[in-house]
């Protein structure tokens, strides 16, 4: 690597050209980079003495097609520094043409400029430009610096740039300005190719300007180390696709490398959004030195993309963008889990089409009833991605359904119940999910779909604390209590695009009205177009209505019970495979006790999971049977069983039904015989044997 401070004349003029390479992103700098560039520039060429200004760094590599008499070099740093320059170069050209200004002897000539700046007169196609950008941004620039007509769509950042910087010119004098880009200086970095790494020196350099996000940073990262041939092929096979699927959407790009990489390596924790480069870095270290490995990658990051967008930004007026739709209204946290269903659809294809539309409507289903209830979202992030890891490839469907039933207590499904008293009971106008619920109360399983987008929420009975008195009339002498305890309810709200003209009007005149209840074509709206009055009773057997046709709406879960069980067994098999019996301490008393005990246990019960705790060992099948819990001169057997289920009970046998706890044991309950020699290991194993029998009935 060669570093010097140069100054920008001397790296751009001669036969060389810079080409911005394809894992760069577009030009990016604003008005206000611009504007602070023209500042320097305006200042620096009054300075007393011959000091230049630095204004960043330019990284360069052979491109590996220059020959004796011309230079192409890949620019791997300083892209939107040398585009901002050429663009004012070509500003200033135009305007010395136009205005057919004239300076000194050391002034700017437009064919100089031409010359020294933007072409390489000897040069002949895409070689005779002295900057060649990626992509429409090369378009773009090519129309400046030839002189023509800019594409039907530009790059907007260039074409307003070189506009601002001509308007510029306009109010300064070109030899001020000429003098002023001749005093900026650069450090220049020429990398030898083979030798330095431009991805780490990229990065130590890339601390100033427009911030790159996670997507520039992979990009640059997967395709920085190859040929140019290369680097163009994988951008346009795969890389180009990806960036397409989620222009615009740099956080959600960054959501779908973290949770691609969750679903590869199954962490129990999710990285930070903003540090899934990092992430990537670590787990896909050297792929850039295998070419095969590396287009592994990119087929299947551009899959999992295809999947991941068409739930986190995809529309359309299908059956699947709708329901992907409105699940998204509700969360964007579940798109792991719907990349890892639409996986099980494409690929493997055990998950039909029916099947996936009703597994993305039971996760509205979760989403909303939670919501509903007052149910606690945060963490919601990990939850999905959990549920993702317990997809099955053979069963998604009841697999996803047996998950929801594993979820913990704190995120558990709401069962109809809940959800019901809720929706009868809460106030659901403040809940954040109140009008989806009444658009799908309204819309769902319809075929004449009521368009709801322009419509807001309406109380029927009206919201004013000072109740006209029409309305105060029809409720009674207590139409405070009602009004406090029925105004947000379900049964007093609907959809409707004439709030305003609404308003707090009598009951008779909100039908009445043109627009009102009874011209309405709101389905919610039939309760009241002819009811004579409304009050509690009313507005309570509207809400019993709606409710009962929310729960066929956003339908409870119904799991297989067989499939709970099995995904519980697995779970346990897995966790025990991670934890390790030589680090639970014993005696060498308590280990040849131990280890007599084992052999019995698993010979009578061979699907029997051992699980390693802190200090003991448990036994399950799948349920908790039994804990060894080692003492000093033997065992403590803690069984997970009743006390008056123990047939033959003697004094070896305790109830620990009043014990505030066992020492040592990570479970509770049961009974506790403490094994001293093998001389009662017989009697143990009928009370062991006892409790896998109940445990095994209870499955």
């Amino acid at each position: 690597m060669k570093a010097q401070h140069v100054f920008f004349p001397k790296i751009i003029n001669g036969a060389s050209q810079f080409v911005i390479p394809v894992f760069q992103r577009d030009y990016s700098w604003t008005e206000e980079n611009c504007r602070q560039l023209w500042k320097d520039i305006m200042l620096i060429a009054t300075a007393p003495g011959e000091r230049g200004h630095f204004i960043g760094s330019v990284v360069y590599i052979q491109s590996g097609d220059s020959n004796a008499g011309f230079s192409r070099w890949l620019l791997i740093d300083g892209q939107q520094r040398m585009t901002t320059l050429t663009l004012l170069m070509a500003a200033l050209r135009d305007h010395i043409t136009e205005t057919k200004w004239a300076g000194s002897e050391n002034g700017p000539v437009a064919r100089k400029i031409e010359a020294y700046f933007l072409r390489n007169p000897l040069e002949e196609g895409e070689k005779g430009f002295k900057l060649q950008l990626r992509r429409h941004d090369n378009e773009t620039l090519q129309a400046i610096i030839a002189g023509t007509p800019v594409p039907e769509t530009p790059s907007v950042n260039l074409r307003d740039n070189f506009e601002l910087f001509r308007d510029l010119l306009k109010e300064a004098d070109p030899e001020r300005v000429y003098a002023g880009i001749n005093r900026l200086m650069l450090v220049d970095v020429t990398l030898e190719r083979g030798i330095d790494d431009p991805q780490l020196i990229f990065e130590s350099l890339n601390s100033t300007g427009v911030s790159l996000s996670a997507s520039d940073l992979i990009r640059n990262f997967i395709l920085m180390s190859l040929t140019e041939k290369a680097q163009t092929r994988l951008y346009r096979d795969y890389w180009g696709k990806i960036e397409d699927l989620f222009r615009g959407n740099d956080r959600v790009f960054s959501n779908f490398i973290r949770d691609y990489l969750a679903l590869r390596s199954q962490p129990a924790k999710l990285e930070r959004s903003d540090l899934v480069y990092a992430a990537f870095r670590r787990a896909f270290g050297g792929i850039g030195h295998d070419p095969e490995a590396l287009e592994a990658l990119l087929t299947d990051l551009l899959r999992r993309a295809r999947q991941y967008a068409a739930f986190a930004v995809g529309s359309g007026p299908d059956e699947r963008a709708r329901a992907f739709s409105q699940l998204r209204h509700l969360a964007d946290v579940p798109a792991i889990l719907i990349m890892r269903l639409l996986e099980a659809h494409e690929v493997q294809q055990t998950l039909s089409e029916p099947e996936l539309l009703e597994a993305v409507r039971l996760i509205e289903s979760y989403l909303l009833r939670r919501a509903v209830i007052g149910g606690q979202s945060r963490g919601y992030g990990l939850e999905f991605a959990k549920l993702a890891y317990r997809i099955d490839d053979a069963q998604p469907l009841a697999s996803l359904k047996a998950a929801f039933a594993r979820m913990p207590a704190a995120y558990a499904f709401p069962e109809d119940e809940e959800f019901e008293r809720a929706l009868l009971e809460g106030d659901l106008y403040h809940k954040r999910v109140c009008k989806h619920v009444l658009d799908g109360l309204e819309n769902r399983d319809s075929k004449e779909q009521s368009d709801t987008g322009g419509y807001s929420i309406e109380h029927i009975m009206p919201q004013n604390e000072k109740m006209p008195e029409a309305w105060r009339v029809m409720l009674g002498e207590g139409w405070q209590g009602v009004r406090q305890s029925w105004l947000h309810r379900l049964g007093n709200l609907t959809l409707t695009g004439y709030n305003s003209t609404y308003s707090d009007k009598p009951l008779a005149e909100k039908q009445m009205i043109e627009h009102g209840f009874r011209q309405s074509s709101v389905r919610l709206n039939q309760d009241v177009r002819d009811a004579p009055v409304w009050t509690e009773a009313e507005m309570s057997a509207r809400g019993a209505r709606l409710a009962a046709r929310a729960l066929t709406v956003w339908p409870r879960l119904d799991a297989d019970t067989k499939m709970i069980r099995e995904m519980e067994k697995e779970e346990l098999k897995a966790r025990a495979a991670s934890r390790c019996l030589d680090k639970v301490v014993m005696t060498d008393e308590a280990k040849a006790l131990f280890n007599a005990l084992r052999d019995r246990i698993k010979a009578d019960f061979p699907e029997v999971i051992e699980m390693a705790e802190a200090k003991s060992v448990s036994y399950h099948d799948p349920d908790f049977f039994l804990e060894v819990i080692p003492r000093k001169r033997g065992l403590g057997l803690l069984i997970g069983i009743d006390y008056n289920e123990v047939d033959g009970r003697d004094e070896t046998v305790q109830d620990t039904a009043n014990y505030s706890f066992v020492v040592n044991a990570s479970y509770q309950g049961g009974v506790l015989i403490n094994l001293l020699d093998l001389d009662q290991l017989k009697q143990a194993m009928q009370v062991i044997a006892r409790a896998h029998t109940l445990i095994s009935g209870a499955g």
